[in-house]
């Protein structure tokens, strides 16, 4: 009756165990990127070293004159990711990480970072991409410069970016 009761419980537990599993891993494939379960692991892997809590904010930074040819600004955050996005620095991030297709086919000077091969690179610009929202990757900045115009606010409408 005891081992009964001790296997019965043992294929509950494994039964609670796997369930649980199966729902980690069904929430972590398929669900749409936010902040916290993509884009900030990312910037962790893939920025941080540079772009970490060590970095001035992006205001401290402009300051900097000929030392921000060495140093980076702060981005592992979301209100410091999304300055880049949105505003001060508005299509920063966009310009720095494009993959070329969006900028006359030069890729942006950050964007061999986001991965070790070609494969990786795309597939982590795709899910900035997905995150940020449907025809949200632009390279404008927030006033115009040469040809290309200001940001409008139909495009900044379409920045989606959950946290």
């Amino acid at each position: 009756m005891l081992k009964r009761k001790i296997l019965l419980l043992a294929t509950v537990a494994s039964f609670i165990t796997l369930g649980f599993s199966g729902l980690v891993i069904a929430a972590g494939h398929g669900s749409a990127p936010t902040w916290r379960n993509a884009i900030a692991p990312m910037v962790e892997a893939k920025c941080a070293m540079c772009h970490g809590d060590h970095a001035p904010e992006v205001n401290e930074w402009n300051l900097l004159g000929e030392e921000r040819k060495t140093t980076a600004p702060r981005m592992n955050t979301y209100p410091h990711f999304m300055s880049f996005v949105v505003w001060p620095e508005t299509g920063a991030m966009m310009r720095r990480l494009d993959d070329g297709s969006a900028s006359g086919g030069k890729p942006g000077n950050m964007y061999q970072y986001l991965g070790s091969n070609d494969e990786e690179r795309a597939k982590n610009l795709q899910t900035i991409k997905t995150w940020m929202g449907e025809g949200a990757w632009n390279l404008n900045r927030f006033n115009a410069r040469g040809d290309t115009p200001g940001i409008s606010k139909e495009q900044l409408a379409k920045i989606k970016a959950p946290y």
